[in-house]
């Protein structure tokens, strides 16, 4: 007996449903690691940044409302921010977006309060 490919236009079903599974299960790692931003920023804060601030992660946070945190990591400012708020110490780029998400997710005006 001869096994029977199905096929449509030269691809291979199996071809076409891996192709499926592997978009969707793509789709969700993605989403799952874009809602974890500001708790990885929360950590970050914790083991880097708490006790070089001398502040709690809320502290930190409510130093502005959500409008003002926006507009310093959009004019790429974060960096110098952070070196006022935590006696000249910051962080390395990379991490910058994630303790923006954090302080912006506990800002003064959001009336969410993190555990640190």
């Amino acid at each position: 007996m001869s096994q029977i490919m199905v096929s449509y236009k030269g691809f291979e079903l199996k071809k076409i449903i891996k192709l499926t599974i592997s978009t969707i299960l793509g789709i969700t790692l993605t989403t799952t690691t874009l809602s974890a931003d500001v708790n990885k920023g929360q950590k970050i804060y914790i083991n880097k940044l708490k006790e070089k601030c001398g502040i709690s992660g809320s502290a930190f946070a409510g130093k502005h409302n959500q409008d003002t945190w926006e507009e310093i990591y959009d004019a790429g400012k974060l960096s110098d921010e952070i070196k006022k708020i935590c006696k000249g110490h910051t962080l390395g780029e990379k991490l910058l977006p994630h303790i923006y998400d954090f302080a912006y997710e506990y800002a003064s005006d959001s009336g969410n309060v993190p555990s640190c």
